[in-house]
């Protein structure tokens, strides 16, 4: 039975991915802050899931230590860990704000949340993942990490840390494939934080960038980095 961890799953690029993989048989466990969201996506997570298969909603922070442990424990509770999807992140500042002027308290949180929460959950999560026959490892990443759009300075440097973190893991643990993926700019709640009061209904559905998660799982395309628009481009052999 193939278990997936998906941080950030009650809404999103995360909920979306969730979905893609119950579609394709996978069991689930899901995270997000709020409960009673993180419910909901649970709820529409059922029906989609094949015979046998069950979604676990761990809802709680990435931050904690003990919301980090409950998830293993859950994906453990279903059988093992085959995925780490990295998704939960924040955007940090909104309105995004120049590096000279970022409060950096502000960036000392986003941080947190997108470089040392992220390895917490990776650090938790190994000694069940490198148990899998196949273990994989999925970091969301950003064009920000690498180049340097103005105001995304806080962002990007959290995305950058992140991407490095798996390259080295990668070297760390070779059974294990690394990814950081770049879904492009998608219609989120976190990019419209980016550019409050500004209309991005011109940006695709998270939906959108599905196909190509879902591709890169089932391949088996060594670690890296990889963009979503060029691996459904190029298409990804299995």
């Amino acid at each position: 039975m193939s278990v997936a961890i998906v941080t950030g799953a009650s809404r999103g690029l995360g909920q979306a991915v969730a979905e893609g993989l119950a579609r394709e048989g996978w069991s689930l466990v899901i995270d997000g802050r709020h409960p009673a969201a993180l419910e909901d996506a649970a709820a529409e997570l059922g029906p989609l899931l094949a015979p046998g298969r069950a979604v676990r909603a761990v809802a709680g922070d990435i931050t904690d230590p003990s919301h980090r442990r409950a998830l293993v424990g859950a994906a453990a509770e279903l059988g093992g860990l085959d995925l780490l999807v990295n998704n939960a992140g924040t955007l940090g500042a909104s309105p995004l704000p120049s590096l000279g002027d970022y409060p950096l308290d502000d960036l000392r949180v986003a941080l947190e949340v997108n470089v040392v929460a992220q390895l917490g959950v990776v650090q938790a999560a190994l000694p069940l993942l490198t148990q899998s026959p196949h273990p994989r490892l999925l970091n969301v990443t950003s064009d920000a990490a690498v180049e340097p759009y103005e105001g995304w300075g806080g962002y990007g440097a959290g995305k950058a840390a992140l991407e490095h973190l798996g390259a080295v893991l990668a070297v760390e643990y070779p059974s294990v494939a690394v990814w950081s993926v770049d879904p492009g700019d998608l219609r989120t709640a976190m990019h419209q934080e980016a550019y409050p009061g500004e209309d991005i209904s011109d940006r695709p559905e998270p939906a959108s960038a599905v196909a190509a998660f879902l591709a890169l799982i089932n391949s088996d395309r060594p670690s890296g980095r990889y963009r979503a628009s060029e691996l459904v481009d190029a298409g990804v052999s299995a």
